[in-house]
C-alpha cells in the first residue's frame, strides 16, 4: 500500500464530495432544461466518486489491520453519504411531474439506491471477507515455516545428541582398555617386586655364606696351630 496515493485519492474524493453535494439544492431551485443539466453533471461527478472510493479500496488491501479496519469503515460512510445524494437528487429531478409519475418514479429511484446501497455494502464485506482470508493464510504460512524450522532444529538436535553418545561410547571403551592395560600393569609389578624381593634375600644369603666361609679360613689358617 501507498499511503501517497492513498491521501491523493482521498483528497479527491473529498474535493469531489464538495461539488456534489450541493447539487440537489441546485436543481430544486431550477427548472426544465437548467435541471437536467445539473443531474447529468451530478451523475458524472457521483460516477467518478465512485471510481475514487474503489481505488481506496484497493489501496487498503496492503495496509496494516489498525490502519485498514478504519479506513474501511470510513469509506462505507463516504459510500452512504454519497448514495443519499443520489436519492435527493433523484427527488429534485422528479419535481414539476404528476403525483402518480412522480411517486413511481421516485420509488424506482429509491428501490435502485436502496440496491446499489446493498451491493455496496455486500462488495465492502466481500473485501473485508477476503482480507480476513489473506490474513489466515499469511498466518498458516508463518505456522508451517515457524513448524518446519522446528522441525529442522530437533532433527539437528538428535543428530547432535546421537554423535554425543558415539563419542561417550568411544571414551568408555578406552577408559575400559586402559583400566585393563593398568590392571595388567600392577600384575607385572606385583611380580617385579616378588622377583626384588626374592633377589635381596638370595644375595643376602650369598654374602652370609661368603662371610662364613672367610671366617673360617681366616680361624684355620691363623687361629689353629
Amino acid at each position: 500500500m501507498s499511503s501517497e496515493e492513498f491521501e491523493k485519492l482521498h483528497e479527491m474524493y473529498r474535493s469531489l464530495y464538495d461539488e456534489v453535494k450541493l447539487m440537489p439544492e441546485r436543481a430544486q431551485r431550477c427548472q426544465g432544461e437548467e435541471r437536467k443539466r445539473i443531474v447529468r453533471d451530478f451523475d458524472e461527478r457521483a460516477s467518478e466518486a465512485e471510481e475514487v472510493l474503489q481505488g481506496m479500496e484497493q489501496e487498503l488491501f496492503g495496509a496494516p489491520s489498525a490502519y485498514r479496519t478504519p479506513m474501511s469503515t470510513k469509506i462505507r460512510l463516504y459510500r452512504r453519504d454519497l448514495a443519499k445524494l443520489q436519492r435527493d437528487i433523484r427527488l429534485s429531478a422528479t419535481q414539476g411531474f404528476s403525483s402518480h409519475i412522480g411517486d413511481g418514479r421516485q420509488g424506482i429511484y429509491a428501490a435502485q439506491n436502496d440496491q446499489s446501497t446493498h451491493l455496496q455494502s455486500q462488495r465492502a464485506l466481500l473485501i473485508q471477507g477476503t482480507e480476513s482470508l489473506n490474513n489466515a493464510s499469511k498466518s498458516i504460512e508463518r505456522s508451517q515455516r515457524i513448524a518446519a524450522e522446528t522441525d529442522q532444529i530437533g532433527t539437528d538436535i538428535i543428530e547432535e545428541l546421537g554423535e554425543q553418545r558415539e563419542q561417550l561410547d568411544r571414551t568408555r571403551d578406552r577408559l575400559v582398555h586402559t583400566g585393563e592395560n593398568l590392571s595388567r600393569s600392577r600384575k607385572i609389578l606385583r611380580a617385579m617386586s616378588r622377583r626384588l624381593v626374592t633377589n635381596k634375600l638370595l644375595l643376602s644369603f650369598i654374602i652370609i655364606m661368603e662371610l662364613a666361609i672367610l671366617a673360617g679360613v681366616v680361624y684355620l689358617k691363623f687361629f689353629r696351630k
